[in-house]
Formats: C-alpha cells, structure tokens, sequence
C-alpha cells in the first residue's frame, strides 16, 4: 500500500511527493531503537556490572528473543527467509555492486543482513557472557569479563560500520535508510 501526500489543494495528492510503502513493522523498528539505547547506556553511560547495567542488558536480550521469534512469524520483511543471506544472495549483490548495477532491495540487502545477523550473535554472546558473570561458578573470573568486554566492544565497531553503510547507501539510492527504521517507510 501507498502513502499519499496532500499537498496544499486539500484534497488533491501532491504530484512532489513520492510513493512510500510500509517496510519495517513496530516490532522491527521497537527492536532495533531498543539495542540501540541499550549499547549507548551500557557501553558509555552506565557503570559496568551495576544494577542498570544488568537490566539494560537484560532489556536487550529479551527484545532479541522476540525479534528471533518475529523472524519466524512476523511481517514479510522481518522473517529471516526473506533476507537470509545466501551464497547466492550474496554473489548477485557483490557481483551488482563490482559493476555498478546493484538492485535497489525494499528489506534488507544480502550485506546488511551479514551485518545484522552478526550483531544479533554477538548481542546474544553479549548477554550470555553478561549473566555468567553473576553465576556463583564464574565470579570474579577476569577472562570471562574480559570475554564480555571484548563482545561489547565488537558490537560497537559493527555497529559504526553498520550505521555509516546506512549513511552512504542513502546517499546512494537518494533515500534516507535512517529515518526509514523511525516511520517504517521507505519509498516505493
């Protein structure tokens, strides 16, 4: 389905403006801003190992639990088997991508969900590792907070790539990939 636009006629569509469909569903966007905060709060706002710290990362491991849940029975751009990616997948985008033909995707494309299955992994060894450390058999058991540490520490340069890939695919396809995961939209 489309959005129209009223323009200033009242009534009458607005030839400027472009045809948008709905892409990302709440569930989708609910989780991604959800992480998002949660790695900004636990990675430069709150103290390591702290009760908020905890909550945080608990916060985030359940919305990852409900987004894989989602990638099975959510919307059509949220499942898993519509982005997996596959050798194939993968090829065809390289491939487009080498000679400067890539096709547009309207859900993620085969690098992006590269990306963003590498980040669910590693938000889950996040969280894993997070609550061993309060497990009677490891406390205080360094390599294993330094495992934490270093987890963390990967999701936040995934996720700096991740956000400036967002940056110059908009560019490149002359839409803003950010403000599509707030509304939902992306043009048709």
């Amino acid at each position: 389905m489309t959005e129209i636009r009223f323009g200033t006629g009242g009534n009458l569509p607005s030839d400027s403006a472009p045809a948008t469909v709905k892409v990302w569903d709440p569930v989708v966007r609910l989780f991604h801003w959800t992480v998002v905060t949660a790695c900004i709060l636990n990675l430069f706002i709150l103290e390591e190992g702290r009760y908020w710290h905890r909550v945080t990362g608990y916060v985030a491991a359940a919305a990852l639990v409900i987004r894989i849940l989602w990638g099975f029975v959510g919307t059509r751009h949220a499942r898993f088997r519509d982005f997996f990616p596959t050798p194939g997948r993968l090829k065809r985008q390289i491939g487009g991508l080498i000679a400067g033909n890539e096709p547009r995707y309207l859900g993620h494309n085969p690098l992006a969900s590269v990306m963003m299955l590498c980040l669910m992994a590693l938000l889950a060894a996040t969280a894993v590792t997070g609550w061993m450390t309060m497990l009677d058999a490891f406390w205080g058991e360094k390599w294993l907070e330094e495992l934490h540490g270093t987890i963390a520490n990967s999701i936040m340069v995934l996720a700096l790539i991740h956000a400036a890939a967002a940056v110059i695919e908009s560019l490149r396809h002359k839409e803003n990939l950010i403000w599509s995961m707030v509304t939902g939209r992306k043009k048709a």
